[in-house]
C-alpha cells in the first residue's frame, strides 16, 4: 500500500471521528493530513510529508480558534432566547409583595416573579428578562 493512501485512510478516519463527536477543530486536523497525502503524491519523503502534516494541522486549528475567539461570545441559557423559550414573553404582574416578589400565573402554573436590577416594582405588563431556576426576572414593558 503506498504512502498516499496511508494518508488518505487517516484523513477520512479522522473525518469520520469528527461526525461521531462533532469536534470542529478535527476537520482541521484532517486538512493537515490531506496535506501530507498529497506530498506523497508529489513525491516528497516522509519527512516531509509529516512536515506537511503539521504545518498545515497546526495552522489551520491556529486560524480557526483564532476567528472563533474574535466572534460575538453566546449568552447564558438562561437570557438567551434561542435555549429558553419563556425570554421575550410578557406576563401580568398585579401586585407585587413587600419582599421585591411577585406571583404571576404564566404557562398554566405560578411562578415567583423578580424585578430586574434597576427597576422599580409596578403593576402591569412586563417582558421576562431572564430565567433562573423557577423564578422569572423580569422588566416592565
Amino acid at each position: 500500500m503506498s504512502e498516499s493512501t496511508i494518508w488518505w485512510l487517516l484523513a477520512g478516519a479522522a473525518v469520520a471521528v469528527e461526525l461521531a463527536t462533532g469536534t470542529f477543530y478535527l476537520l482541521m486536523v484532517a486538512l493537515g493530513i490531506a496535506a501530507a497525502a498529497i506530498a506523497a503524491h508529489l513525491g516528497a519523503s516522509t519527512s516531509v510529508q509529516l512536515i506537511a502534516a503539521a504545518v498545515v494541522g497546526s495552522a489551520t486549528v491556529s486560524i480557526c480558534h483564532f476567528v472563533r475567539s474574535r466572534g460575538p461570545r453566546d449568552l447564558p441559557a438562561g437570557t438567551n432566547p434561542d435555549v429558553n423559550m419563556d425570554v421575550g414573553e410578557t406576563v401580568q404582574v398585579d401586585a407585587w409583595q413587600p419582599d421585591g416578589t411577585a406571583l404571576v400565573r404564566y404557562r398554566g402554573a405560578q411562578w415567583a416573579v423578580i424585578q430586574a436590577a434597576g427597576g422599580t416594582p409596578s403593576a402591569g405588563m412586563h417582558r421576562i428578562r431572564e430565567v433562573i431556576g423557577s423564578k422569572l426576572i423580569v422588566e416592565k414593558t
